[in-house]
């Protein structure tokens, strides 16, 4: 598991620490894992069914970058709802457009005491091709704080798209 960092301008309330990662169980399958600590506070969207649904970051949501060389890349947003969404840019912030996934995702939340662990089933074909990856979430506490958790953080406010945000060569996530 990586651990995630918050944005400085956007610290938590009671969440302690993010980490994520993303594996290869299976020929074929990706899983894309969250574990988030110190949930006393965290609003979590309920479960609405799987499906498509834009504007996720809006609240909780869990997010996976990945860039090609040529600086084109691949978002990815996961909900504990159940909802995701997935869009391609031809550039930073440009040139969005909707990608439709080889399967539909499969989110599953399953939150303790102190620690919620998310999963997301992914086809691996979805995710190959790319050099880079950034792994993210946005955390939404009671009251409306919101933190911004990424691998890095390098602009004065909260900016996953930003290049450096994508810290982790894919082959180290498909060595795993």
């Amino acid at each position: 598991m990586h651990t995630l960092i918050p944005h400085p301008a956007h610290p938590p309330v009671s969440v302690r620490s993010v980490e994520a990662e993303v594996i290869f169980p299976k020929p074929g399958m990706a899983m894309a894992r969250y574990r988030i600590e110190g949930i006393d506070d965290l609003v979590l969207p309920e479960f609405a069914g799987r499906g498509k649904q834009d504007e996720l970051w809006q609240t909780t949501c869990f997010e996976l970058f990945l860039r090609h060389g040529d600086g084109s890349y691949r978002e990815f947003n996961f909900a504990t709802s159940g909802r995701w969404a997935i869009y391609d840019f031809e550039s930073y912030r440009a040139g969005m457009s909707e990608f439709n996934p080889t399967t539909m995702p499969e989110v599953s939340a399953r939150a303790g005491d102190r620690i919620l662990a998310v999963n997301v089933t992914l086809s691996a074909r979805d995710l190959s091709g790319f050099e880079t990856m950034g792994l993210s979430a946005v955390l939404e506490e009671k009251g409306g704080t919101k933190s911004f958790w990424a691998l890095e953080q390098s602009t004065d406010r909260p900016d996953f798209h930003d290049a450096t945000c994508f810290a982790l060569p894919v082959e180290a996530a498909a060595a795993k």
